[in-house]
C-alpha cells in the first residue's frame, strides 16, 4: 500500500534586513524517523548541520526554494514567503495529499493545506522543514559574505544586530539589502538613524 504523503512546510529569513526568504518542504518516511527534530530556532547550528543530512537521506521527498530580495521588496515579505513555500511544494516529484504549514497563513497550493501555529515545535515534518530552510539560508548568507565581507553576513545572517546596523550606516546598503525594510529604506533616503 502506498504511503500517503503528508508534507511539512516552513520558512527561514522573514525578519532579516538582507538576503532571500527560504522555504522548505519535507515528507518524512514514517518507517525511518529522525531523532532530535525540533524547531530550528531551538537548535544550535551544529545540531542543525547534523540533522540536515539525516533529513535529506531519510525523507520520502524534500525541496527548498526561495523568494529573492527584489520579490520581497515588490510584493512584501508575507507574500514572498508564501511564494517561496509554493515553489518548494511545486518542486516535489509529486503533490502531497496534505501540506501542514507553520504559522497562521497558507500558500495557495493544489492540495489540502492546514496552518499550525508553532508547528515547527509540534509537527516533526514541519520541524524538519524548518531545519532545511534555516541551514540552506545560513549557507546562502555565508556565500553572500564572500561577495560583501564588509557587512558580516557570515555572523549575523542579515539580521538587524548592532554590528549589521553599524556596517549599514558606514557602507550603505548593498544589492542584497531589502529596500522595503527599516532602517535600509531610511538609509537609502539619506537619513542615517543612530541608536
Amino acid at each position: 500500500m502506498e504511503i500517503e504523503w503528508i508534507a511539512g512546510v516552513d520558512e527561514a529569513g522573514r525578519g532579516p534586513l538582507a538576503g532571500p526568504v527560504m522555504a522548505a518542504v519535507v515528507v518524512l518516511d514514517p518507517a525511518r524517523p529522525v531523532e532530535g527534530l525540533a524547531d530550528s530556532k531551538q537548535l544550535t547550528p551544529e545540531q542543525r548541520d547534523e540533522l540536515y543530512p539525516q533529513i535529506t537521506a531519510t525523507a520520502l521527498a524534500w525541496a527548498v526554494a526561495h523568494a529573492t530580495v527584489d520579490e520581497i521588496d515588490n510584493i512584501n515579505i508575507l507574500q514572498a514567503t508564501l511564494l517561496a513555500m509554493k515553489r518548494a511544494v511545486a518542486s516535489l516529484p509529486r503533490l502531497p495529499a496534505r501540506a501542514l504549514i507553520d504559522g497562521n497563513r497558507c500558500p495557495q497550493l493544489d492540495c489540502a493545506t492546514e496552518s499550525i501555529v508553532k508547528g515547527d515545535a509540534l509537527v516533526p515534518a514541519i520541524s524538519a522543514a524548518s531545519i532545511l530552510a534555516k541551514v540552506t539560508r545560513d549557507r546562502w548568507m555565508v556565500e553572500l559574505h564572500r561577495q560583501y565581507p564588509q557587512y558580516g553576513f557570515d555572523r549575523h545572517k542579515g539580521y538587524s544586530t548592532a554590528e549589521h546596523i553599524e556596517s549599514l550606516e558606514r557602507h550603505g546598503p548593498c544589492p542584497q539589502h531589502r529596500r522595503s525594510f527599516e532602517p535600509v529604506a531610511r538609509l537609502l533616503q539619506g537619513r542615517i538613524a543612530f541608536g
